[in-house]
């Protein structure tokens, strides 16, 4: 079971390591998007579309970054007690408040879920059985299969008016990479209790 749990925090952590070193970047991109949005609005017409394309970067810098954040540890923590504590004691008291991380990002997944099918036009009550129909007419039929499953596809009541599917996908994407890492982190957890390092 450990080396199933290595292997585990192995494949994960290198993963969202390299995304968060990626996504580390963003902030550059979001810097870019509002200096064009000040140019343009002292020297052009204004951009109607720089505001939402810099909130959709932040909420990828952010949500994306968070599982990088989670490994680093870079987390807000009250070290009153925690840091007198032994190592087994920190272990223990980490992996409780891993489950419980595990249980909020879990219901955020859902909510993610619901809101990414609801803005592909699925007003129903099981939007997980939604999104895969979409995926696998998608992946048997093409584009063209999977748009007939789409209904009103949602978008944002500005000027500009974009879809507002894609920053809910990087949502959920990056929930699910939290629950991830979360989970890895518990196993290192568990390995501590038990007196060995992954």
């Amino acid at each position: 079971m450990l080396e199933v749990m290595r292997v585990y925090v192995r494949w994960v952590d290198a993963f969202n390591r390299r995304l968060g070193r990626l996504i580390m970047y963003g902030i550059f991109v979001m810097a870019g998007i509002l200096l064009w949005s000040s140019i343009s609005k002292t020297f052009f017409l204004p951009s109607i579309w720089t505001l939402e394309v810099a909130q959709f970067a932040m909420v990828s810098y952010y949500i994306l970054g968070g599982p990088y954040s989670i490994q680093l540890g870079s987390n807000v923590r009250m070290d009153l007690f925690y840091a007198s504590w032994s190592l087994k004691k920190r272990a223990w008291f980490d992996a409780f408040t891993v489950l419980l991380l595990m249980f909020f990002l879990g219901v955020l997944l859902y909510g993610g879920v619901g809101s990414t099918a609801y803005s592909l036009g699925h007003f129903g009550d099981e939007p997980f059985t939604f999104l895969k129909d979409i995926v696998v007419a998608f992946l048997t039929g093409g584009p063209d299969a999977a748009s007939e499953k789409l209904g009103y596809i949602e978008r944002s009541p500005t000027a500009w008016r974009p879809y507002l599917w894609p920053v809910k996908l990087v949502m959920i994407s990056g929930f699910l990479l939290m629950l991830l890492q979360a989970l890895s982190e518990l196993f290192k957890d568990i390995a501590r209790i038990r007196g060995e390092e992954i």
